[in-house]
């Protein structure tokens, strides 16, 4: 990949960029609660669970999906693909954790990285854009190539709810990056699946994570948004 173009990559998944990632655990906090998640070993199950059948994947899928559509410029399917994204998600607190980092992801890019894809996505969308879709379209829009896009997206979904379990157990930072660098086997070969999967197809196979997001809207004493 040329440097330029891994240069917004390396930027969009910083945990500065101004998405409000760090405000959410999806579930993760329920599952600490409940004394489900209390370990290393355990938080990289929970998150390896999500990349290779829960959220993390059905988010590779759509990312797939928008960026060849965005690529062939198709409107209508990016607008079909943000309805997608929203029926998809188990809970409400789920569903704005996509939305709202989609958009807080779409304002902040629009402005240090403009191109006119940004627009014509504004014009194009019924609801709100979930945050796969939104930066799918950027990584399009500027012609950073997919599959390294990909991997730097779902790099950046195990990166932030690695850091949620550091916080939340708690861990040390060696076990957090720890917890990083094992689960890069999961980061590729879902990348790799994504492409190939139809979209009629795909669900997710994490029950626990979905009741415990549910879980969590009620949870007394909390310290996330999901």
């Amino acid at each position: 990949m040329d440097d330029r173009a891994l240069y917004p990559l390396m930027a969009w998944f910083s945990p500065g960029y101004p998405i409000g990632a760090y405000c959410y655990s999806h579930g993760l906090e329920a599952a600490v609660e409940r004394g489900l998640v209390t370990d290393r070993s355990a938080l990289q199950d929970w998150i390896d669970a999500l990349v290779r059948h829960g959220d993390g994947w059905i988010d590779a899928c759509l990312f797939s999906a928008t960026y060849d559509a965005a690529r062939r410029q198709n409107w209508p399917k990016i607008a079909r693909l943000c309805e997608r994204a929203r029926a998809q998600r188990p809970s409400p607190e789920i569903a704005l954790e996509g939305e709202a980092q989609g958009q807080a992801f779409l304002t902040a890019t629009a402005r240090a990285w403009p191109h006119a894809w940004f627009n014509r996505l504004e014009a194009c969308r019924k609801g709100p854009v979930a945050y796969p879709v939104a930066v799918a379209v950027a990584c399009a829009a500027h012609e950073l190539a997919k599959r390294a896009s990909l991997i730097a997206f779902l790099h950046g979904f195990v990166a932030n709810f690695a850091s949620a379990g550091m916080r939340l157990i708690p861990l040390g930072q060696s076990d957090g990056q720890a917890v990083i660098s094992d689960l890069a086997q999961a980061v590729i070969e879902t990348a790799d699946r994504a492409p190939r999967a139809r979209l009629d197809d795909i669900g997710t196979a994490t029950p626990m994570v979905d009741w415990l997001s549910i879980a969590h809207e009620t949870q007394y004493t909390r310290i996330f948004r999901s």
